[in-house]
């Protein structure tokens, strides 16, 4: 029996990556994806095959909103019984936000859905967007001996790093190294061999369900970020206002914020106004533990529920998919304090 070819599916959402110089002016637009191999022959060498789906026009990153998201986590849905695995090319401002939304809005997955891109166009000679496409295609096509996905989870690969979505953030604009996982260890990395770090990734519990696309999304979220001088009207805006149902709450360490009875009450406030109060610490590394210090357990009394280790970008994603799923605050409350896709610590 003939063993059958691994297929990936590539989806140009739009970003520097896909981007080349056009000879006539030498501005940068982006080419065209059906002509793949022409612009990186080395695709040519893998013994699978390469198809690919163009947004039309490509999007730029900062443009990026949950509608978006819908669309992308559809285009997998529809393909899904197609192709082995997905490689989804995508700006990097809001790579992280996107990769975090998807590993919640697609329950059942099985297969690899890597985002990757780059900081130089493919068309430019020291571009680095040759080498992460090529591994990023070569571990959505991965399988183990069983024929499983070796790497069934939404996951961002950059810089020869491979790493779980709702745990990476951008922490450069200008270096090759743009993506961070601070708070979880690699799922791979890539050198003369790539190198899975198999007791970090995330394996279904069934591996022929199908999969399923949470079709809404509710954004009614504001992310309030503490400084030094913050005022009490700058407070309540964010905590208060009527259009918002939730907050997160961008504090100190290990989840501190200003001890004041002003900020307190307004938190109080808040709360009894319904509000989804989420406390995640501004520092790339460390979880937040609200029982430490006086300040985070004063916001906690007062109605603040932890985002433990879990990213900005995470948090975010994570409450527009269970507030997409309930009107029940409480019941968010709940569910965002439980690891539903490894985007926070047991």
């Amino acid at each position: 029996m003939t063993k059958r070819k691994s297929s990936v599916l590539l989806i140009y959402t739009g970003g520097t990556i896909g981007m080349k110089q056009d000879i006539h002016d030498q501005t940068l637009k982006p080419f065209d994806f059906s002509q793949i191999l022409d612009e990186v022959p080395e695709l040519g060498k893998f013994a699978m095959k390469i198809d690919s789906f163009t947004f039309d026009p490509p999007i730029d990153s900062s443009d990026v909103e949950p509608g978006f998201w819908l669309k992308i986590a559809g285009i997998i849905k529809e393909n899904y019984d197609i192709y082995d695995g997905f490689v989804i090319l995508h700006g990097t401002d809001t790579m992280a936000y996107s990769a975090s939304a998807l590993s919640f809005m697609l329950d059942g997955l099985a297969k690899p859905v890597v985002f990757t891109g780059s900081q130089l166009p493919i068309g430019v000679p020291r571009t680095d967007g040759k080498e992460n496409l090529i591994s990023a295609v070569e571990i959505a096509s991965a399988k183990d001996a069983s024929g499983h996905a070796i790497v069934p989870e939404v996951c961002i690969y950059f810089n020869s790093k491979l790493m779980r979505g709702n745990r990476a953030t951008k922490v450069s604009s200008e270096n090759f190294a743009a993506f961070s996982s601070p708070n979880y260890p690699l799922l791979a990395e890539v050198g003369i061999n790539i190198r899975y770090n198999t007791d970090a990734i995330r394996k279904p519990r069934d591996w022929y369900q199908p999969v399923t696309v949470a079709g809404r999304l509710d954004t009614r979220v504001s992310i309030l970020k503490m400084h030094p001088g913050i005022t009490p009207e700058v407070v309540r805006y964010f905590l208060c206002a009527p259009e918002t149902r939730a907050v997160i709450i961008e504090t100190y360490g290990s989840g501190n914020a200003p001890s004041a009875a002003w900020f307190l009450d307004i938190v109080k406030e808040a709360s009894a106004l319904g509000k989804i109060l989420v406390n995640v610490t501004q520092c790339l590394a460390g979880t937040v533990d609200m029982d430490i210090y006086a300040g985070g357990k004063a916001m906690s009394r007062a109605g603040v529920i932890s985002g433990h280790d879990s990213t900005t970008e995470s948090a975010l994603a994570k409450l527009f998919y269970l507030m997409g799923r309930s009107d029940d605050n409480e019941w968010v409350k709940d569910v965002m304090q439980r690891n539903l896709k490894g985007e926070i610590s047991d």
